[in-house]
């Protein structure tokens, strides 16, 4: 909803309005001045959050002549932020711009419902910005995988980008949990699954299985939005193990169980969108300190927001 037609659309009704002395044309400069800076912010803090997760694969920006910016990736590969389309919902997931893929405000912590159904926080991947950092070939992703212990043997995971380490911090934890408490060991095993390549039913688009940076827990009839009804999936959401979730989230997984599209057996690991919620998902920033939430004693993060604020003015 925050394409660059919809904005036209908005500012030619405004237009309107102010022809019939409905709203004045002060008011309609001001809604214009103030819903780009809005664009400005986003778009700095989406790509700050970007090369914070992606360090050593997304290294620069581009502000091209004609109005596009795109992240340069280390391989040389440009991956344009915004088409500045107006898209469906469908076309979100089916065909996201990074735009499209950060945009929605990821909910961390305990929820007590599930989310409205064209709220997917997470659920929109660009494939050219996964192929670049987790392999762009199912055999480029098979050399990445890495043996991660859980509580019931092991499974293969892609080591790029502290992906299989992140899985070992959440098993460390919560293998002594699952020890203790039957709640949780009957959500952990026997696991469905984490690298497969294929693609995601009805679709052809790759899941994120197919790059090894998914995993599936343990399954109940009511986890997945095409099984179950969304009364059913209410009442799985409200027994699942909160533990569960916050250890998975404490290192930059996504749960599917807060898509309005639910899947609550899967965990994904998404550190862009994880740190686009912790850093700026409650800040209501200025244009002058759109940066302010960010890690500001981290070195890397003082580099990058000098280099946004020189290529996005």
């Amino acid at each position: 909803m925050k394409k660059i037609v919809i904005r036209i659309v908005l500012v030619f009704c405004f237009i309107t309005l102010s022809v019939f002395n409905i709203v004045d044309i002060e008011n309609l400069r001001t809604f214009i001045i103030s819903t780009e800076r809005v664009y400005k912010i986003r778009m700095k803090q989406h790509l700050f959050c970007l090369m914070m997760a992606y360090p050593e694969h997304a290294v620069d920006l581009e502000h091209s002549k004609n109005g596009h910016v795109y992240l340069i990736m280390k391989s040389g590969a440009r991956i344009l932020y915004d088409d500045k389309r107006a898209k469906s919902q469908e076309e979100i997931i089916s065909n996201p711009d990074l735009q499209d893929m950060m945009e929605p405000i990821y909910p961390l912590g305990a929820i007590d419902r599930l989310m409205d159904m064209d709220f997917d926080p997470g659920r929109s991947r660009v494939y050219a910005l996964l192929n670049e950092v987790y392999g762009g070939s199912s055999q480029q992703v098979k050399s990445n995988l890495d043996n991660v212990k859980t509580y019931y043997g092991y499974l293969q995971f892609n080591k790029n980008n502290n992906a299989s380490a992140s899985l070992k911090s959440v098993m460390d934890e919560l293998i002594p949990l699952a020890q203790s408490r039957h709640d949780i060991r009957v959500c952990l095993i026997p696991y469905g699954g984490t690298f497969n390549h294929r693609y995601i039913a009805g679709t052809n688009r790759l899941s994120p299985h197919a790059f090894g940076i998914a995993i599936d827990l343990a399954r109940d009839k009511r986890d997945y939005w095409q099984w179950a009804s969304r009364d059913e999936g209410q009442k799985r959401l409200e027994s699942y193990p909160r533990e569960i979730v916050e250890i998975f989230e404490k290192n930059n997984f996504i749960w599917g169980g807060k898509w309005g599209h639910f899947d609550i057996l899967h965990f994904e690991y998404r550190p862009e969108i994880i740190m686009m919620a912790s850093y700026f998902g409650d800040k209501n920033n200025t244009e002058a300190l759109w940066y302010e939430g960010a890690p500001m004693d981290n070195a890397l993060a003082m580099k990058y927001i000098k280099r946004i604020n020189e290529v996005i003015r």
